[in-house]
């Protein structure tokens, strides 16, 4: 029997290439402006997990369904509009970062001027994306209004501005959580929230899908947490103790690192008892999503 990380290996080598070459193969297509066109391009490839992608393609395959052009279209939608926020994030008037995935940032390597128009225009991709899908009207509508209410002021960019609001303020935990749920937390519940729209699940299955979810997006962000106090450059391929500097609100911040891994077992505690829910032969793969925490090192 595999392990938990050698089946979301098995799957992550079976359907990265494969949505790495859809994204390359619409993206060369994608504009008019060469230097616009290279800038988005070269985000988008830098690498980087996928995650958010890879969740949507194992709710539908977990599900029983082919993993066809059209899911693609959904997945690969999610990874540009993922990608805009990274390079928004990185600006000079938001993180001010220089390295990204291990290479410069797009600012540096583009300017601020260009680099916030393909974020822009990696953002309005993503719609056009999704709209423009052989998925019935229905469907189509409900994941535009699903992505953009996640990515939107009541998700996403909420949690960018309580992220921003909160430098130099002390975030009690319920704040903390609040924050992240929408910075982080909601694209990674729109990915399950999109696969179970392709799927046309139950709601009950629906109901315990995304509590996974939720729980899997709270353990994400306090890794990263983690990860910036104590992870390796090298590998991250980005810069640590930057939120130490920028006197940002974080899990080890608030709680220390011991009360941040505590809090990470926690999260990760509540996502299994969501899938255990479900028929575990099914959704296996969702549970080896748990693997990319590694704690052994607490």
């Amino acid at each position: 029997m595999l392990s938990e990380h050698q089946l979301l290996t098995k799957f992550e080598q079976v359907q990265l290439p494969q949505l790495n070459d859809y994204l390359a193969k619409r993206l060369a297509k994608s504009s008019a402006q060469p230097v616009l066109a290279q800038s988005m391009t070269y985000s988008v490839m830098a690498g980087g997990k996928r995650l958010r992608p890879l969740l949507i393609l194992a709710v539908v395959q977990s599900a029983g369904l082919v993993l066809d052009d059209d899911v693609l279209a959904v997945a690969g939608s999610l990874e540009l509009l993922h990608t805009y926020s990274l390079i928004h994030d990185d600006l000079p008037a938001m993180d001010n970062d220089d390295l990204r995935r291990g290479m410069p940032t797009n600012h540096v390597k583009f300017g601020a001027g260009v680099a916030t128009l393909a974020g822009d225009g990696l953002l309005t991709l993503a719609f056009d994306w999704l709209s423009t899908t052989s998925l019935s009207a229905e469907k189509r509508i409900q994941l535009v209004r699903a992505l953009a209410n996640a990515a939107g002021p009541a998700g996403m960019i909420a949690g960018q501005t309580d992220d921003i609001l909160g430098v130099d303020q002390n975030y009690d935990l319920a704040e903390l959580k609040q924050l992240h749920q929408r910075k982080t937390g909601a694209l990674i519940h729109y990915a399950v929230e999109a696969g179970c729209l392709l799927t046309d699940m139950s709601a009950t299955q629906k109901n315990a899908l995304l509590r996974f979810a939720d729980a899997f997006g709270l353990a994400f962000q306090i890794f990263d947490d983690i990860n910036d106090v104590v992870g390796d450059e090298t590998k991250l391929g980005k810069h640590l103790h930057v939120d130490e500097a920028q006197h940002k609100n974080t899990y080890p911040a608030l709680l220390g690192l011991d009360g941040a891994y505590a809090a990470l077992k926690t999260a990760i505690t509540t996502g299994r008892q969501a899938l255990d829910e479900l028929p575990s032969d099914d959704w296996k793969l969702l549970a080896s999503f748990f693997s990319y925490f590694d704690t052994d090192g607490e």
